[in-house]
């Protein structure tokens, strides 16, 4: 049957399996997230968080089950709908910020240049700097910059803020914020609980590379009387 990308889910698996040889990442993965919603992926080092990334961004193939983007298997047609923030620097270091817009620009129909431009103002980061010559914390914001300017449907952002200095989260979550529609959702893969959970609509927490949690951030606080941190911390307490 075919998907219609008008009333599927943003993002969606089922029975989603990753296996590299012996070792298996991510296990029967199974969740719907709506348009709008901003969701915190969660889990310790090794949960599969950055697995279900890649696999929904295209860059993995699935051992089984299916991950859709807008009702679309990953590929050609759901990489226009995606803008992924990988957890690694991937840029050329040569290049400069100025020149990754322009870059980006004629790469991306749903890029605004202008609103990178004024991001990247905003964080009082060179233009003309080539990123080698930035620390690990500048060229993490560059490429968020780049990833926030599209106008896209599902936002892949894994540790956003991992190598950002507390002064500039507030203002990167904000932006964050700012600069998604109703109509999109964001997913933030991240450590950082307490910066983020206030922004929160909901959690999918990854245990072992299955889905041990996918609530509302309410409901959890309501089921439990904990905040999402604390709940996270009881889960996985050593």
């Amino acid at each position: 049957m075919e998907h219609n990308p008008e009333t599927a889910p943003v993002w969606q698996a089922k029975a989603l399996t990753k296996r590299y040889g012996r070792h298996t990442a991510l296990q029967n993965a199974e969740f719907s997230i709506g348009p709008g919603r901003l969701v915190g992926l969660l889990g310790p080092n090794g949960a599969g968080k950055t697995t279900l990334l890649k696999l929904s961004a295209g860059l993995l193939t699935p051992s089984e089950g299916e991950v859709r983007i807008c009702g679309l298997t990953p590929g050609i047609g759901s990489k226009r709908l995606v803008s992924y923030l990988p957890d690694r620097m991937v840029l050329p270091g040569r290049a400069a910020p100025g020149q990754l817009v322009a870059l980006y620009a004629d790469f991306f129909a749903d890029f605004d240049a202008d609103k990178a431009r004024a991001m990247l103002a905003d964080l009082k980061l060179d233009p003309r700097a080539p990123l080698g010559a930035m620390s690990k914390g500048m060229q993490e914001k560059v490429q968020l910059c780049l990833a926030m300017s599209r106008a896209a449907k599902l936002y892949l952002l894994d540790e956003p803020l991992g190598g950002v200095d507390p002064a500039a989260r507030d203002y990167i979550l904000d932006t964050i914020l700012r600069n998604y529609s109703e109509e999109a959702a964001v997913i933030i893969s991240t450590h950082l609980i307490t910066d983020i959970e206030k922004a929160l609509d909901e959690v999918l927490i990854l245990k072992d590379g299955a889905v041990h949690t996918h609530e509302g951030v309410d409901a959890l606080r309501e089921a439990h009387g904990k905040s999402v941190d604390e709940y996270f911390r009881e889960v996985f307490q050593c």
